[in-house]
């Protein structure tokens, strides 16, 4: 098992440390419930460094990503982030990720860490042809996220740079924390605003006792996977592995506005038919309407008891104390508002298909 460069920073903050894609990861500290609403009604600091980072450079850089990716990276600037995805060549998704323009020919793809040999194997494959230098610098650099309503002012004191004038999905290259060169990036995986910070692994532990002491005043907590995984399954965030895969479309999953044909990237042809005829089944936001939680897995059943589709994500919402969940469904069922069932053991629960997110800031 690999460990992050903050690995005993959280064992002496007695997270409960877990195996996760290849890392030992923390999975709390006090509690789900306390660190979800930590990062809902204050501020939250995770250790996601074992996220991966390729740098993707030189004048064919752009050329490659256009290829390798399903959105329009050709409307990036320097200082913009885009979400995409990676598609296969039999209409599924290698992995979804984040391309920043770092610089006029340099680009960094920020991927998820149980895919990262795999992502490098698919891109460096269309790359023999292509010939960008690509990099990868997944080992030798960290990734705090540190989110919730009040991160902004929590943080300003660490930067010179006004943090509130950062748009979602900008960033800037800038101080932060007493180290002079660091991504600051306004994304998140929470829905509750924020930033997450790219620096080196051997600048981390100043970022974070920083951070920590910066957000003292503001309730700063340190947060785990699992309330990541809550807070994102709130909003109706797709997790790879679960809800996307290297079966499920993006206009399957919902992600047909990341799917640009202005381009030709890999199986653009076969995804643009299935755009017109539309997908056989889609991903649906599921609401529990009695006691019951959809976890994975768990066949989802229409009023007769017949199989339609399968829970792909679910929890009890802290939020909104209530069962929610993801799930594919047959294209029939996928309509606001149609009810569905559950199997939850021997009992079928009643669930309404309902729009995302599921929580809305107030």
């Amino acid at each position: 098992m690999k460990k992050t460069a903050l690995y005993e920073t959280h064992k002496s903050l007695g997270a409960k440390m877990v195996p996760f894609a290849g890392y030992e990861m923390p999975v709390s500290y006090e509690g789900v419930n306390m660190e979800h609403e930590t990062v809902r009604k204050a501020v939250g600091v995770f250790d996601v460094s074992h996220m991966g980072e390729f740098l993707i450079e030189g004048p064919n850089a752009l050329e490659l990503i256009q290829k390798v990716t399903s959105n329009d990276a050709s409307k990036l600037t320097i200082g913009k982030a885009q979400y995409s995805c990676l598609p296969n060549e039999t209409g599924g998704i290698v992995d979804d990720l984040i391309v920043y323009q770092v610089k006029d020919e340099t680009y960094l793809l920020v991927v998820n860490a149980s895919n990262i040999d795999k992502d490098w194997e698919h891109i460096s494959k269309y790359n023999q042809s292509i010939g960008a230098t690509m990099r990868n610098i997944s080992d030798d650099y960290s990734l705090l996220a540190i989110q919730g309503p009040k991160a902004v002012e929590a943080m300003q004191s660490l930067s010179s740079v006004d943090l509130a004038s950062i748009k979602f999905y900008n960033f800037v290259v800038s101080d932060f924390a007493g180290i002079e060169h660091v991504i600051i990036s306004a994304t998140g995986y929470t829905g509750s605003g924020g930033f997450e910070i790219y620096c080196k692994n051997s600048e981390v532990k100043q970022v974070w006792d920083r951070v920590m002491e910066a957000g003292a005043d503001f309730g700063i907590k340190p947060i785990g996977l699992a309330a990541r995984d809550t807070l994102r399954l709130e909003m109706g965030y797709c997790l790879y592995g679960n809800d996307i895969d290297d079966t499920t479309s993006p206009f399957e999953a919902g992600l047909g506005w990341i799917t640009k044909f202005t381009k030709d990237f890999v199986n653009s042809e076969a995804l643009a038919k299935e755009k017109e005829t539309g997908p056989k089944r889609k991903l649906v936001a599921l609401k529990m309407e009695e006691r019951g939680i959809p976890r994975n897995g768990y066949p989802i059943v229409d009023e007769a008891g017949k199989e339609i589709g399968k829970v792909t994500s679910g929890t009890m919402s802290p939020s909104l104390s209530q069962g929610i969940g993801l799930g594919y469904v047959t294209t029939g069922f996928s309509e606001v508002g149609t009810t569905v069932y559950i199997q939850i053991r021997k009992s079928a629960v009643p669930a309404t298909v309902v729009k995302l997110p599921f929580y809305k800031n107030t």
